[in-house]
């Protein structure tokens, strides 16, 4: 009786080991090595790339020293399980036409709870160190200026209520602390300025808080972190940070457009060309409008939705409908959905009036 072939398959015969892991005396260390050398290049490339703009506030240093020291933790590890994955599909691999089940493994009890015990405290150590740094960067400080930051599809606007201010426009002092008190009248959203690092949601229902101290004079951006909406790409608005002093006369002369010019005072009769454009304009601006539609006169460029400079009937009860019901009658060349369909509910009525006769007259 012939002897059965173990390399044919036979399931009696004794498994054979496989000769390619003969003679390969120490693959770990091997990869171990081979996994040090690249993590060393791939910390020195991650370090050496600008992942933010210049920073333009105080904790801006703090937090992108947090963000290297992730990089140097977690590019080793990316690196070194990369590198014994690739290293084992490609030193073991089985050849062509081997159809046998690879050799049985049993565990390595002290291996697995070394993989378990490293990254557990590194990533204990990351935690406390990055929880150091946020309890330090959220302390309170003196003189500190509050902005209530409110997001909306797809505009951000900005309310200063020590000052008394409101404003589209972000303006802060340099080297002064600011609280920022974050919400939405809508949908999620992201507040960002990439000069300033910190970012925080604007969640429904919710306040959220962020501080910190601009102290660098220049001009930015805030950002919407936050995938919410057709015209999310839009939702930017300027930031400018400048000395105290300018900060000042900002504020008084923001204070004096935001008074009622003479005769317009209460019971002097509001209801003039020019308050109603100048209450309707208000309005346009701070409920986003700006964002998503082109108007001249509101120096608006949006492309979102339709040109306001080019409506075809201007008819006071068209520009409402629009308002309130924009899907009942979808210009040419968009699609239903995309503007939001609660204004109808967030406007009063007085606002309401006031936008849609500054819209009539503006096509005038």
């Amino acid at each position: 009786m012939s002897e059965r072939d173990p390399a044919a398959g036979d399931p009696a015969g004794p498994p054979e080991e496989d000769p390619r892991i003969r003679g390969e005396k120490h693959p770990v260390a091997r990869m171990i090595a081979l996994g040090i050398v690249l993590s060393l290049i791939g910390i020195a490339i991650a370090l050496l790339i600008d992942w933010f703009p210049v920073s333009a506030a105080g904790s801006a240093d703090e937090i992108d020293t947090v963000y290297d020291v992730l990089l140097i933790c977690s590019v080793p590890v990316f690196i070194l399980v990369m590198t014994v994955a690739i290293y084992s599909v490609v030193r073991f691999r089985a050849k062509p036409g081997d159809m046998r089940d690879g050799a049985p493994i049993h565990g390595n009890t002290r291996l697995e709870v070394v993989w378990v015990t490293i990254p557990f405290l590194m990533v204990t150590a990351l935690a406390i160190y990055g929880w150091i740094v946020l309890d330090d960067l959220e302390a309170k400080q003196p003189n500190t200026l509050i902005v209530n930051v409110t997001g909306q599809q797809f505009t951000w606007s900005f309310d200063y209520p020590s000052e008394k201010v409101k404003s589209n426009t972000l303006v802060l002092p340099k080297d002064r602390p600011v609280e920022f008190r974050i919400h939405t009248k809508d949908v999620l959203h992201s507040f960002w300025v990439p000069e300033f690092r910190l970012k925080s949601d604007a969640v429904p229902g919710l306040t959220t808080k962020i501080r910190l101290t601009p102290n660098r004079i220049g001009r930015y951006q805030v950002v919407c972190a936050e995938l919410c909406g057709i015209g999310h790409s839009t939702m930017r608005q300027n930031v400018r940070v400048i000395a105290t002093a300018d900060f000042d006369s900002w504020v008084d002369h923001q204070k004096q457009e935001a008074a009622p010019p003479s005769g317009e005072a209460e019971g002097g009769g509001g209801g003039g060309a020019g308050g109603a454009g100048g209450a309707g304009a208000a309005v346009f601006a701070a409920n986003g409008c700006a964002s998503c539609h082109t108007f001249k006169p509101a120096n608006a460029t949006g492309t979102v939705g339709p040109d306001l400079d080019e409506i075809k009937t201007p008819t006071a009860a068209f520009i409402r409908q629009s308002i309130v019901d924009p899907n009942k009658e979808v210009e040419e060349g968009f699609s239903p959905g995309i503007m939001p369909q609660d204004f109808g509910d967030k406007l009063s009525a007085d606002e309401l009036d006031a936008l849609v006769e500054y819209l009539l007259k503006a096509q005038k």
